[in-house]
């Protein structure tokens, strides 16, 4: 299939020159050279995947990336940047980018980077043979397909990693996952390192679908391994295939 990319990159030869690349398997690509315009393009047009500098004119691509996943978009977002501490890296995945790469880059991470999300969107979208498509957990419903959750019919906003999290686990109950597992499986192989990530969103993630976070009752700690979602919650639900 033919996927739609948007390049948010101040400057013109390198934003050429990824134009160019992601032709090559099969993107349509389309050019925007300053934050504002970046913005406003996101906002007005359906992406399959927006490449977003870190440093822009007019408007940074961190508070581009805030601006899009407070607004409930989850076009999924691979950062661009010139710095290389860790702090840049974890700001933006916090922020909600689905990855980052370090300028310079090599037209071949570049494409690996970019395929690898694909691949991500595409099984989570579809799931495996034996997926459902609506999951219900207790008072809890979750809608793959809508990528929706409410409680007790009360509708939750999730971020899209926070969503990802949460079906990941609700759909495997009782089995419990390290936090490498998790990186791996939400945010890709290459975040190796970034444990405190997954741990500040399932922070986030209890304060929106728990009564009580310090008590979970769905998404459970196990000391010294990782988390899982509640086997007796997972048991008793409901699913529809």
């Amino acid at each position: 299939m033919t996927y739609k990319v948007l390049v948010i990159e101040d400057h013109r030869e390198i934003a050429e020159l990824v134009k160019l690349h992601l032709k090559d398997i099969d993107c349509r690509v389309k050019l925007a050279f300053d934050g504002p315009s970046g913005l406003a393009d996101a906002e007005a047009n359906k992406y399959d995947l927006i490449i977003l500098d870190l440093m822009l004119p007019g408007e940074s691509g961190l508070e581009i990336c805030r601006r899009l996943r407070g607004r409930g978009d989850y076009t999924p977002i691979l950062m661009l940047t010139s710095r290389s501490t860790e702090l840049d890296r974890v700001l933006g995945l916090e922020m909600g980018a689905d990855d980052y790469l370090t300028k310079p880059f090599s037209v071949m991470e570049l494409l690996a980077r970019v395929k690898a999300i694909f691949r991500r969107v595409k099984a989570i979208t579809t799931g495996s043979v034996n997926a459902t498509t609506v999951v219900r957990v207790g008072d809890m419903t979750i809608d793959a397909d809508q990528r929706s959750v409410a409680v007790r019919g009360r509708s939750v906003e999730l971020t899209a990693r926070e969503f990802d999290l949460l079906l990941h686990l609700a759909r495997n109950p009782g089995r419990v996952y390290t936090r490498e597992q998790l990186l791996d499986f939400v945010w890709g192989y290459n975040h190796s390192g970034y444990q405190h990530t997954v741990n500040s969103h399932i922070n986030r993630l209890r304060s929106k679908i728990e009564d009580d976070p310090a008590n979970p009752v769905y998404v459970r700690t196990v000391w010294g391994v990782g988390y899982k979602f509640s086997e007796a919650i997972g048991n008793a639900a409901g699913r529809n295939p």
